[in-house]
């Protein structure tokens, strides 16, 4: 392999931004489909696990404990390459990435809408179903809302925390930024201009989202 001259080439840099905008829009997708399917997985997950029935709360507390204890890495590989083996059924890579990380994101998601749910005092609720309202009704309309603001900064920190993890679908030839960034740095050997073009590409999108949930936390974080 011939070494490259010392030096920044600004042409490879700039035209590094094309594709990997492309790649961005992979990820920000991935990351809206997997937060929007993981929602309503997690908050189910919660309440089976707030369930008065053990055997109930012991199945989902072992489904969420398995996702939580995992690396998300061998959980994507694990979907990638060992669900086919035992099951005939073969995804194709943003399926992958969808199952992957929708288990992931939901178990924790799960342990967050929980704690949410908890916090509300049991009286609250009492009072609804006292006025009337069914066991679904006064979640929905008394225990749920005030769940989700004391919940809201957490949930943007693990959307945060997806929207960077996502890098790992590169491993399964997905084409997100972080695919088509170490792609553009095979076939050019461009390696200082293209993975400064990925870090900028991650930091311009990815720093507008920490500030909003740093925004959220003082807003809405639990004040002692």
């Amino acid at each position: 392999m011939i070494a490259r001259t010392v030096g920044f080439e600004w042409d490879a840099f700039g035209s590094s931004f094309a594709p990997l905008l492309e790649g961005a829009v992979m990820t920000v997708v991935l990351t809206v489909v997997v937060m929007l399917l993981s929602v309503p997985i997690g908050v189910g997950l919660a309440l089976l696990r707030l369930s008065r029935h053990k055997v109930v709360r012991a199945i989902a507390t072992g489904w969420v404990e398995v996702w939580r204890a995992t690396p998300v890495l061998l959980q994507l590989f694990w979907v990638f390459y060992v669900l086919p083996a035992l099951t005939g059924i073969t995804l194709s890579p943003f399926l992958v990435a969808i199952v992957a990380f929708t288990g992931h994101v939901s178990a924790f998601l799960s342990e967050t809408f929980r704690a949410g749910i908890a916090s509300i005092r049991p009286q609250q609720r009492q009072a609804a179903l006292s006025l009337g309202m069914t066991p679904a009704q006064s979640f929905i309309v008394v225990v749920g809302p005030q769940a989700w603001w004391r919940i809201l900064p957490a949930f943007a920190n693990t959307w945060v925390s997806l929207f960077k993890d996502t890098a790992l679908v590169s491993t399964i030839a997905v084409a997100d930024i972080s695919y088509i960034g170490l792609q553009l740095r095979q076939e050019t050997f461009m390696t200082l201009e293209v993975l400064t073009a990925m870090a900028l590409m991650y930091l311009a999108l990815g720093y507008p989202q920490a500030k909003l949930a740093d925004w959220l936390e003082r807003r809405f974080g639990v004040k002692e």
